[in-house]
């Protein structure tokens, strides 16, 4: 009986051992597992704060365009003492009837006039170039008259 008292105090500090060993695993795998999740948290708060920086710069956006929109349309309706009947295709009047229902513009006018400034500032090269050419036609054509008249 003395050996297996012997055996069995034996056996338990085996089994204490183990256990300890044991706990010291569980403890650091909950160690790991927790700086996992930390890591795995911190990198979840960095994507999230780089899609909210996306999504105010994208609003931020947003709304310097539509403060551009409102200058053009304001400069775009300043001075409309002249009237211009124009008849237009289907697909541009879906562009003007576009501007209207999303409260852009009050009219299809309105919308015609906006986008007739907006097409202006658009080319203004080219119609630099225009301006220039006709200044240069009716040159000519001042020099013209004056030879006509000369030789009369």
């Amino acid at each position: 009986m003395a050996k297996e008292e012997k055996k069995t105090g034996a056996d338990e500090s085996v089994v204490e051992e183990k256990k300890k060993s044991a706990g010291d695993k569980v403890s650091e795998g909950f160690s790991e597992a927790g700086e996992k999740v930390s890591e795995g948290m911190s990198v979840a708060g960095k994507k999230v704060s780089e899609g909210m920086s996306g999504a105010s710069k994208t609003i931020n956006e947003a709304i310097r365009q539509v403060e551009g929109l409102g200058k053009a349309l304001g400069s775009a309706l300043q001075d409309r003492a002249n009237v211009v009947m124009v008849r237009v295709n289907n697909d541009s009047l879906a562009y003007l009837d576009m501007l209207v229902e999303a409260d852009i513009t009050k009219s299809r006018s309105e919308s015609a006039a906006f986008l007739i400034n907006e097409g202006i500032k658009a080319n203004e090269s080219l119609f630099k170039k225009i301006r220039d050419i006709t200044d240069q036609i009716a040159a000519l054509k001042s020099q013209l008259r004056e030879t006509v008249d000369i030789k009369e």
